[in-house]
């Protein structure tokens, strides 16, 4: 099961039988809109507040994934969810609704993969048949909480990011059809001292580097074993930094395709985003609404997504405090790969 120091084997091949996303309207007018399950055309989902529409998109997401999983509510035996709410709050409110036993996870950013990985380890092991995971952000309430309401108007730094409104989630099951989750690298904090909230990108970079260097040496593949290798959200500076630093650290990212969901999301060039997306959302609808989609008809055989988070809270912001990050890393392989 414990390959090298951080990595899982999953040596079952637990399979993803049903993906949903669900979107704002920033997204819906992304390069990767027709990937998306629904899409919502307004900020408020006709909600009486931001939270109450994240809520919503994450029940939505869901209730759309046990749809297509063919997995009623009573069948379903754990849920696995965390967002960037102070106490998780969408999930565990949306847990209420779902109705499972219910783990909050909390891995800012990183939570789709952290989730990901738990679930398909509960599967793994045997101590569950369907296991749900999600992950949602909005980027009203993420905005609010963590620097300053839309509704002020700041101005934000090119360094800035902008959350995705949108909710991903999956059912993992022992087996059936759908893309494979093969192992999973779960990662260390990594904190080098970056204080600025708006420059996320380059405070979490040097945690995707570690986590995605640590599992090369723990499963002993390298980067051209994988079609496409995709980070969280580190946007435009954060993804330049990892380059550089695979560069300096001799690892061959060259020999395979290197990506990064927050830069995929949207259509930096056109989007009002700054310097691309970020949050729990980022990579959860990328991987569940566009990849897996890619896997399932067998484009990529193989990928690996490293979702990233910065650990502060607006409190350890207020402190003074620098931003611990975290990544974790989930290995996806197509049904159609041999």
């Amino acid at each position: 099961m414990l390959r090298g120091k951080q990595t899982w084997w999953f040596d079952q091949r637990p399979v993803i039988i049903g993906a949903a996303t669900v979107v704002g309207p920033d997204e819906g007018d992304g390069p990767l809109a027709a990937d998306f399950d629904l899409v919502h055309p307004e900020l408020d989902m006709q909600q009486k507040s931001w939270e109450k529409a994240e809520r919503l998109l994450l029940e939505q997401a869901s209730e759309l994934a046990l749809e297509k999983a063919k997995v009623n509510k009573q069948q379903l035996q754990f849920y696995v969810g965390g967002d960037l709410m102070n106490q998780i709050i969408s999930n565990s409110f949306a847990a209420r609704t779902i109705g499972a036993p219910y783990l909050g996870v909390f891995g800012a950013c990183s939570t789709s993969m952290e989730s990901l990985a738990i679930a398909s380890l509960i599967v793994n092991s045997g101590n569950g048949q369907y296991v749900l995971a999600g992950t949602c952000s909005h980027n009203c309430t993420a905005e609010k909480q963590f620097r300053y309401p839309t509704e002020y108007g700041s101005q934000k730094p090119p360094t800035a990011q902008y959350t995705v409104t949108g909710a991903g989630a999956v059912v993992v099951a022992p087996d059936g059809e759908g893309p494979i989750v093969e192992c999973a690298t779960l990662g260390k904090i990594v904190d080098l001292g970056i204080t600025d909230p708006f420059n996320m990108g380059a405070a979490m970079a040097p945690a995707a580097v570690d986590t995605l260097t640590t599992h090369f040496n723990d499963t002993g593949r390298q980067p051209k074993d994988y079609d496409l290798i995709v980070t969280g959200d580190l946007a435009t500076v954060g993804h330049g930094i990892a380059k550089d630093l695979f560069a300096r650290d001799g690892v061959p990212m060259e020999e395979t395709v290197f990506g990064d969901c927050g830069l995929m999301v949207y259509d930096v060039q056109k989007q009002k985003v700054q310097a691309g997306g970020s949050g729990c959302g980022c990579s959860a609808v990328v991987t569940y609404g566009h990849l897996l989609k890619r896997l399932q008809k067998g484009e990529l055989k193989r990928i690996l997504v490293c979702a990233t988070g910065a650990l502060l809270s607006p409190l350890s912001y207020q402190q003074g405090e620098s931003i611990p990050c975290i990544a974790h890393a989930v290995a996806l392989e197509s049904p159609m790969h041999n």
